[in-house]
């Protein structure tokens, strides 16, 4: 249980960042210390520097720089955010993250709650994360993290706000993953040519995704491997649901989350060789009713943009997943009429759901423009994407694919143990389905990979859409961190030389890849059905590129901290929470809570002592916190529903629930019966 106070993990999460920190919780602005510094410096541009000790960084564009004599400080256009580098001799890793702290703000005031090493790395032989105890009505990101290489050690400091640091999250990631020590340099595989898949590499991927699961309990996988335009391997692991007998296959239906996007864009890349779209067109030219919050930004948007991650839309999911048993096509393009831009356009990597429905729902209109939008997706996405690649099982009708072989969602519950998970929570994403309502399996979706490494053409040699348009969707939209960039419903990864086109899929209970190499024409699809499932999808990529290249085993330990990491910060959560919730608290709470943006919130008291928050879509049992600040919360702790969390408050007089997401705040306020039927 991972208490959500950054954004939402639905569907994609930044990848990158989990190669160096998963960034968690921060503060205030820096206070001078006693030492000398420099005048801040503004960059234009992306610019390399380097330590007083040499270790070599990149500042991002439009950040600040001061430095004085073994300390960096950098500063992202918002005041309320820094990270701090600190060289500096320690015994070990605490001291060095004291040494930092002191020579950066010595009067910080956070208490540690846990610390955790990651397997050394990128040329740093110890590498520890810090992590600090912080109150939900702080918004704070703090963290330390201890890195060092021979004698010296490196403090990096993050401290910040939580909005700041959502929104710039790519920058941050760029920061954390291009701080190397003096003299490293990154394995690279480029000008290598790759292994063949024969059996024995295949048996080694198999091995590792087996041995993975059991260390991050995950019941079940699917898997398929193409090369040289063939599938070579496909087929299941473990259990559809825990505790039957059913095993997974290749045929098994998962939800594939945002890897529905890719082949929503592939849609949009038919429509553009067919002359009906152009990608540099704007999009009210084609959807005149398009429309945003900001006017300015509406104008700017071209089709290409609806799912390029740089419009400055944030994420902004809490609206969808809490209220959806009304949601219509229809209602998500008008969702979309209340965002704001919260960065410039073209500025950086912030990722958005909304925009990506609205991609699918707009190119499904032109197909049938007198159809019901979501019909028209539907239809459209089978007859000219689905059927010609052959994928028979694959379906947006969550009934269907309910009644057939599918796994089930599993997450892990308060005390860590994995269970079977309700999947009521998942039929939020299907009112926005192009941006991630997509079932399939191992069997259909490799068949997909197929196309793109064939550059567009089917196994019958027919050309489905044009090399030129297929590719125009791995064009450069937008940075997500080093070496790392977002196309259009495609990220490409170039970290160890060769370009990785992947995306990553997360639903409630259910994680999915997408890798291929399209220089060495070899490809990969991973499903799982488990939250934990998210811990294997970045190693599963490093141990593909670890067996077709001869790389540094690296993968398996990752696997290995990220489980112990993950075990470790669950339980000193699970410290602080009361379960079931304090009985007194809840006394304290109103029976039912309305929210205009959220809809209901009736909090039931259960015959067994435990209290439900009940969401009229879905529900989940809650624990409640008391905080450092004094403020109480009441966290969901259901498996794949846990970790949203309620700060108790009030409001005009009225008791009130708090809830936030990354860049935004929502009130549940209480409400008679007559008022919360609105």
């Amino acid at each position: 249980m991972m208490i959500r106070r950054l954004a939402f993990l639905a569907s994609l999460t930044l990848a990158a960042l989990a190669q160096s920190s998963m960034l968690a919780s921060t503060m205030q602005t820096a206070a001078p210390a006693a030492e000398a510094r420099s005048a801040p410096e503004q960059l234009t541009a992306d610019t390399p520097r380097v330590t007083a000790a040499g270790a070599s960084f990149t500042v991002p564009a439009g950040w600040s720089i001061v430095t004085s004599k073994n300390v960096v400080i950098l500063q992202p256009p918002e005041p309320d955010t820094h990270i701090a580098i600190v060289d500096t001799q320690a015994t070990d890793a605490a001291g060095a993250v004291a040494a930092g702290w002191a020579a950066y703000k010595p009067e910080h005031k956070w208490p540690v709650k846990v610390v955790t090493a990651r397997p050394p790395r990128e040329g740093w032989e110890d590498r520890q994360v810090f992590d600090y105890e912080t109150s939900p009505n702080e918004r704070a990101v703090v963290q330390a993290i201890a890195l060092r290489a021979g004698s010296v050690w490196t403090a990096v400091i993050l401290d910040g706000k939580e909005p700041t640091f959502e929104k710039r999250n790519a920058p941050i990631g760029l920061i954390i993953q291009s701080l190397r020590p003096k003299g490293y340099q990154r394995e690279s595989f480029a000008g290598r040519r790759a292994h063949p898949l024969d059996a024995a590499r295949i048996a080694e991927i198999k091995a590792f995704v087996e041995d993975s699961m059991q260390k991050l309990g995950i019941p079940g996988a699917s898997l398929a491997l193409v090369d040289g335009g063939k599938v070579v391997y496909e087929g299941g692991l473990g259990k559809r649901e825990l505790g039957k007998p059913e095993p997974v296959d290749e045929n098994t239906l998962f939800m594939a989350a945002s890897n529905t996007k890719g082949m929503t864009t592939l849609l949009l890349s038919e429509l553009v060789d067919e002359k009906k779209l152009k990608w540099d067109e704007p999009v009210v030219d084609v959807y005149p009713s398009f429309k945003l919050g900001d006017p300015e930004t509406t104008k700017k948007v071209l089709v290409k943009n609806l799912i390029c991650a740089c419009t400055g839309l944030p994420r902004q999911d809490l609206e969808w997943i809490f209220e959806f048993k009304q949601a219509t096509p229809e209602s998500s393009l008008a969702l979309l009429g209340t965002m704001q831009p919260t960065s410039k356009y073209g500025e950086v990597f912030q990722y958005s759901n909304l925009m990506a429905s609205a991609a699918g729902y707009i190119g499904a209109h032109i197909v049938y423009p007198n159809m019901e939008l979501g019909t028209a997706y539907d239809t459209a996405m089978q007859k000219r994407i689905f059927d010609p690649l052959g994928m028979k099982s694959t379906t947006f009708d969550m009934a269907r694919a309910l009644k057939g072989d599918h796994a089930s969602p599993h997450g892990d519950d308060v005390d860590g143990k994995v269970g079977v998970a309700n999947i009521a929570f998942d039929y939020s994403v299907m009112p926005h389905r192009p941006a991630g309502g997509v079932w399939t399996s191992a069997d259909d979706l490799i068949r997909y990979v197929q196309l793109e490494l064939s550059l567009g053409k089917l196994p019958n040699g027919k050309q489905l859409v044009s090399a030129e348009n297929l590719l125009a969707r791995r064009a450069r939209q937008i940075d997500v961190g080093e070496d790392h960039y977002y196309g259009m419903g495609l990220m490409v990864d170039s970290t160890y030389g060769v370009p990785v086109v992947h995306h990553g899929g997360s639903m409630a209970g259910y994680k999915s890849d997408i890798d291929f190499l399209p220089d060495s024409g070899v490809g990969a699809v991973l499903l799982t059905n488990s939250d934990n499932g998210g811990m294997l999808l970045r190693p599963f990529r490093r141990r593909l590129l670890e067996i077709l290249f001869d790389g540094k085993p690296e993968a398996a330990g990752d696997v290995a901290n990220q489980a112990a990491r993950h075990k470790a910060v669950l339980a000193k959560e699970r410290e602080r929470l009361v379960v079931p919730a304090n009985a007194s608290l809840v006394s304290q709470l109103a029976t039912k809570y309305y929210s205009k943006d959220l809809g209901e919130l009736a909090v039931i008291s259960n015959k067994d002592g435990a209290t439900t928050f009940d969401f009229g879509e879905w529900k989940s049992t809650v624990a409640s916190r008391k905080n450092d600040d004094g403020t109480i919360s009441f966290i969901t702790i259901d498996p794949t529903n846990d970790g949203f969390e309620f700060v108790k408050a009030e409001r005009n007089g009225k008791r009130a629930l708090v809830i936030r997401d990354g860049q935004h705040e929502y009130t549940f306020t209480e409400a008679s019966l007559t008022a919360s039927s609105h």
